[in-house]
């Protein structure tokens, strides 16, 4: 219920935006900017291209914005704009794809010992998936971190259900061949 309300929410949003409200997009940009900023650091090195990153990404819905059908979530047409952003910068800069240095695994315990295992077992995992081909490193991040369904990460790359089905197995089939090589 709350999601179908948040939705609702968005629509008008969208609505209002596209007729020229200032104040309705940048609500719309309060609302999903930290996402798109946590999405563009997967992509990029350092915050001054996240930044410019998330600045194109939303130039892009801003223009577009009449266009949204509303056929799915704002939320997944905003990824689908940020993901296809993201690719086309990467194309030109040759960047690959990575996870911040600043991952971690959430850490319940005060023992340093245990704190220390959490840090190098997340160092090996963001390296572990630096390594992947891109296009399961892409549908992995997307399924793991940013909690998306297969249908959402279809929509968002372009491709079919079942190849990112395959590449999310094939994915976690080589995680955790490299997982258990480097921490055995």
């Amino acid at each position: 219920m709350p999601s179908q309300i948040a939705d609702a929410v968005d629509l008008v949003l969208i609505k209002t935006a596209s007729n020229g409200d200032s104040r309705a997009f940048a609500k719309l940009v309060s609302k999903y900017e930290r996402r798109l900023k946590i999405f563009g650091m997967r992509f990029f090195k350092n915050e001054t291209d996240c930044d410019d990153f998330v600045q194109e990404v939303f130039i892009k819905v801003f223009t577009g914005l009449k266009s949204f059908r509303g056929d799915s979530q704002f939320s997944t047409w905003l990824m689908r704009i940020a993901y296809n952003t993201a690719i086309n910068a990467i194309n030109r800069r040759k960047e690959c794809v990575s996870l911040p240095e600043n991952f971690e695994i959430l850490d319940t315990t005060s023992d340093l010992e245990e704190k220390q295992l959490r840090e190098m077992t997340a160092s090996v995992i963001r390296e572990s998936i630096s390594e992947l081909p891109e296009k399961f490193s892409i549908c992995i991040v997307l399924y793991f971190y940013y909690d998306m369904s297969y249908n959402e990460i279809s929509i968002v790359t372009d491709l079919p259900v079942n190849t990112i089905k395959s590449h999310v197995f094939r994915a976690k089939k080589l995680l955790k061949d490299r997982l258990a090589e480097q921490l055995a």
